[in-house]
């Protein structure tokens, strides 16, 4: 080295406070929360998503992490190695490996690739269909860093175009505004069919609800449809067909689906159709809430009821009216049920765990003059891991009440 060059400069050093404790981060815990670091002038002078190694009290390297000092999540861990150099090929080694396990699971490409945090890519969700992938960058690190994402996403799987899809609750939080569009390769025109335990769904990857569909749903789907052979089935919340495409597959005499909005309806009718079942498969629009209270009233019984509401508790402070909800859905939802029927009910909330959920459904179905046993608990696919160290990643619950004569 002469006496002019400079040695190459590093990222950032960030600091965990002295009496913060570094002993979960060491253990897996992906997070560092805005009170556990020191937020001096350079800190906060950071880009959002920044990217900077992270030590400890005691100025132990803990690896690298990205920044955002406008997130109570002020930090993320990228890599253990406070070394590693965040580029096409990094993202290409997390993006084979996830794909690898999938390409283990499912014969044709249809699935969640990339699940975030556990699939080590964090505030990342990549959704894929067939050859089109739909990404959604809900942290500052992966907005800024959305090019050689993107990059490394095409290589490594082969898709011919990928959709960002910037909306939801998730990018406020890291302050990114809302954003969509095609970030490569030819624009979809329409609605993509994708196959799914024996049914079409329809999915608007530009203008449906998240990327478009609900992957996560799939085994629980796949269990309902073990119960709907011969049976009239009722599908709340439906989206785009979810429980009752899923039903008709398995051998349902009927299904009703329910939701507010017309377009996802329209969908879910258009997937039914392309499965052969259009004859079988009719739709009410409506709130939900109405329509099972209007459906009480009308005196209808189903041997198959699904309830799967939008998170009604997506964070701790909606904790209490989120219960409240998912007891009165359970309320209304069990006297429609005929003697000896199911009941299935759904929660995405990640504030409500299982046992809070659990209990919430079963004083619903207790009020609505029911009594029940509890056959079968769900969770979301294997496409959809969870990292053992973050709560927040197992979300989905699903329960399968039978109800008494």
């Amino acid at each position: 080295m002469t006496e002019q060059e400079t040695p190459p400069k590093g990222p950032p050093v960030v600091r965990m406070k002295p009496k913060a404790e570094a002993r979960a981060i060491r253990h897996g815990f992906p997070w560092v929360y805005a009170d556990e670091l020191v937020t001096d002038r350079r800190t906060q002078g950071l880009a959002p998503g920044a990217l900077a190694v992270l030590e400890d009290g005691e100025r132990r390297p803990l690896g690298l992490v990205t920044v955002n000092t406008r997130s109570k999540i002020i930090a993320r861990m990228l890599d253990r190695d406070p070394e590693a150099v965040v580029d096409r090929d990094w993202f290409a080694a997390r993006i084979g490996r996830a794909l690898a396990h999938r390409a283990r699971l499912y014969p044709q490409p249809f699935y969640r690739l990339i699940h975030a945090e556990a699939d080590g890519l964090p505030g990342v969700v990549i959704d894929r269909f067939g050859d089109v992938a739909v990404i959604q960058p809900n942290a500052a690190w992966a907005e800024a860093l959305l090019e050689p994402l993107v990059a490394a996403l095409v290589s490594v799987t082969g898709v011919t175009t990928v959709i960002k899809n910037g909306s939801g609750r998730a990018r406020g939080l890291e302050g990114l505004a809302e954003e969509m569009g095609v970030v490569h390769g030819p624009a979809v025109n329409g609605p993509l069919s994708v196959p799914m335990n024996g049914a079409t769904y329809m999915a608007d990857l530009m203008g449906g609800q998240k990327t478009g569909l609900f992957f996560d749903q799939r085994e629980n789907h796949a269990f309902a449809a073990r119960l709907a052979k011969g049976a009239r089935v009722l599908d709340v919340f439906s989206h785009v067909g979810g429980f009752a495409l899923a039903a008709l597959a398995g051998g349902a005499e009927s299904a009703l689906a329910v939701d507010a909005s017309a377009a996802a309806l329209d969908l879910a009718g258009q997937g039914a159709k392309a499965s052969g079942f259009g004859e079988r498969f009719a739709t009410r629009q409506g709130d939900a809430f109405e329509v099972l209270e209007a459906l009480g009233a009308e005196g209808a019984r189903f041997d198959l009821v699904i309830c799967d509401p939008p998170a009604f508790a997506p964070a701790k402070p909606a904790l209490e009216a989120g219960l409240r909800a998912y007891e009165r859905i359970a309320r209304l939802a069990a006297p429609l049920v005929a003697p000896g029927g199911y009941l299935v009910l759904c929660s995405c909330s990640h504030a409500a765990d299982l046992q809070a959920f659990r209990n919430a459904s079963a004083r619903g179905i207790g009020r609505g003059g029911r009594r029940a046993q509890i056959i079968h608990t769900g969770f979301a696919g294997p496409d959809h891991p969870v990292l053992p160290q973050l709560a927040e990643s197992s979300y989905l619950k699903a329960l399968a009440f039978r109800l008494d004569g």
